[in-house]
């Protein structure tokens, strides 16, 4: 009997997978115990149904973080931070404070966890951190730190 698989089963196959099972097994273990359902045509095309409306969602996404990525590339994030005469913070810019400063200056929603600096900024001046938007989409954009006393 063939069978499409609802979840991950161990020696059997993986989520979403056509097997090929005994009737016994299918019939008395697979099915009742929700594990996976009969591969009829009208499962079969709505399983096709949903992967295909997944990848449109996907590439939906993709396109609007280009866009995105496009639009803020080169840009400066303007911030000002507390510091003394000679240009040294007291402290260091955070991930979060450059998230905050791009949705305010830009408009643009982006997590504190996506934002890559290569070394923590600690003075005053011009440094680069990246903008992790998606997987493989990455802006490189320059942090603008000014000091206030």
């Amino acid at each position: 009997m063939k069978v499409i698989l609802l979840q991950d089963i161990k020696g059997s196959g993986k989520k979403d997978q056509i097997i090929e099972a005994s009737d016994g097994y299918a019939r008395n273990y697979l099915i009742p115990k929700k594990l996976a359902k009969e591969a009829t045509s009208e499962v079969l095309n709505s399983i096709q149904k949903a992967k295909s409306a997944d990848r449109h969602r996907e590439e939906v996404k993709r396109a609007e973080a280009e866009a995105k990525a496009r639009e803020l590339k080169g840009k400066v994030i303007q911030l000002n931070a507390r510091g003394g005469e000679n240009g040294k913070l007291y402290g260091a810019i955070t991930n979060d404070q450059i998230a905050q400063a791009v949705k305010e200056q830009y408009g643009f929603e982006v997590d504190k966890r996506k934002v890559e600096q290569e070394e923590p900024i600690r003075t005053a001046g011009q440094s680069f951190v990246n903008l992790k938007l998606m997987a493989g989409i990455s802006v490189r954009m320059i942090v603008n730190v000014k000091t206030e006393k």
